[in-house]
């Protein structure tokens, strides 16, 4: 499971995490531009529209958020540790 892997290779970094820097992680948010623009790619991905372009730039967004999901989920354990 990627999840799974992905906990195992922040792991190093994600168990020293300072309070702050867990308090910012857990503010990271995608601006309105990008939300439509993932709105847009998922809906053709839906209908299977997408061109090459588009699909790798909806994959690089959505790595991006499962990278950014298990880093706030590691910042609010930091967090609620506190």
């Amino acid at each position: 499971m990627i999840t799974t892997i992905l906990d195992e290779m922040l792991k190093p970094a994600t168990d020293h995490m300072p309070v702050a820097f867990a308090e910012k992680i857990l503010g990271l948010r995608a601006d309105e531009t990008l939300r439509s623009k993932l709105d847009i790619l998922r809906a053709k991905a839906n209908l299977g529209t997408l061109t090459s372009e588009e699909d790798s730039e909806y994959k690089e967004i959505v790595e991006a958020i499962d990278i950014i999901s298990m880093l706030q989920l590691k910042a609010q354990q930091v967090v609620g540790s506190e």
